[in-house]
């Protein structure tokens, strides 16, 4: 059984240029939540901010915008990327859903990385990460439903596994790719585990962030503590406390990094309270499942596609003897991120270059 490498130094230049890059990029997304274009809709809730300003979207500010600076981690060539936000209608018993989602990148580029991130979060999770790759792939980040800016299932009981599955494999279809690499975090490590197990399967390669065949009861009784909590909170600051209290495990670096982490989960009220940007209902199925542990090896089995499998050093929900079995399996490489739990975020230079070596090498 291969030993999981740890986390591997790069050459002196590229940590210098990463953190640049992810300086300036937090440095303009700050910058664009104080911009005044912004829809109707918009401007009401940023009345209820009571001085803290709503993050603005995309399509409120242009159909599409450039960093005006270079974006490369491995090349000294500049890069501008573009970043859009679409959607698709999903189907499920109840009828159609909107699925909204961010794309960065060159819309005629047919090389294609999704990006789907956990349980309760969203697409914007990976701005970071998408920007850096968008030179060479047309990312794609979408928020599964229930979560971000796609549509609330009617039937609760339609969150689950399939259903997840089935949008993405429509996304996919609009993506026109006939092939692409798949970044999941937990949740969406899992649904591209899944996707990759079952026969003709579109993926290429797969990253699967803190997630493994095994999940250990412990820690999704953990996650189901605050799972579908629908607390409303009076202020932004309030809230942005709160998330980063339950998200302690993400160990990031810095306040704005916890700030971005935040405002993108934000959600206002008609009364101006701030709460999560999720609907409580898919508390329902997990909750359910959160009774034992889940085995999913059957599918790993079938998994034959190269995998990079990345584990919070300090995760719960990968077990690291779970971990260190995975990496016995031929085609698989794995990283662990120290000082991180449950799960890495993706939001400073060397988690992102780590992503970078394994989708770029041939």
């Amino acid at each position: 059984m291969r030993r999981a490498r740890r986390l591997a130094s790069h050459p002196a230049s590229a940590p210098a240029i990463v953190q640049l890059i992810i300086s300036r990029l937090l440095t303009d997304i700050q910058v664009l939540y104080t911009e005044e274009n912004t829809k109707t809709a918009e401007r009401q809730n940023a009345k209820n901010l009571k001085n803290v300003k709503k993050p603005l979207t995309f399509s409120a500010i242009h159909a599409s915008w450039r960093f005006q600076y270079p974006f490369s981690i491995h090349s000294g060539q500049t890069h501008t990327p573009i970043v859009k936000e679409k959607s698709f209608l999903g189907l499920s018993q109840s009828g159609f859903h909107r699925i909204a989602y961010t794309e960065w990148g060159d819309e005629r580029n047919p090389r294609v990385l999704i990006c789907v991130h956990g349980l309760t979060r969203n697409g914007r999770d990976f701005d970071l990460l998408a920007a850096s790759l968008s030179r060479h792939y047309r990312v794609i980040c979408p928020d599964i439903a229930g979560r971000g800016k796609s549509d609330w299932l009617a039937n609760k009981a339609d969150y689950n596994y399939p259903q997840y599955l089935a949008d993405m494999n429509a996304l996919i279809a609009r993506s026109e790719a006939e092939s692409v690499d798949w970044l999941g975090t937990s949740m969406g490590g899992l649904m591209g585990m899944l996707l990759a197990a079952m026969p003709g399967s579109p993926i290429g390669k797969l990253v699967i962030n803190d997630a493994g065949f095994v999940l250990a009861r412990e820690a999704l009784e953990r996650i189901g503590e605050y799972v579908g909590d629908d607390t409303r909170f009076d202020t932004y600051e309030e809230f942005r406390n709160y998330i980063r209290a339950i998200s302690e495990p993400f160990a990031l670096k810095t306040d704005a990094q916890w700030d971005l982490v935040a405002r993108h989960m934000a959600s206002f009220d008609e009364n101006g309270k701030v709460h999560c940007n999720y609907d409580p209902g898919i508390a329902q199925t997990f909750i359910t499942a959160a009774t034992s542990d889940v085995d999913l090896s059957a599918y790993w089995k079938a998994v034959a596609c190269p995998v990079l499998v990345v584990r919070g050093a300090l995760s719960d929900l990968l077990p690291r003897t779970v971990y260190r079995e995975m990496l016995g399996k031929p085609g698989v490489k794995g990283v662990e991120i120290p000082g991180v739990g449950h799960a890495p975020m993706f939001m400073d230079e060397a988690q992102i270059s780590v992503v970078h070596d394994f989708l770029l090498t041939r």
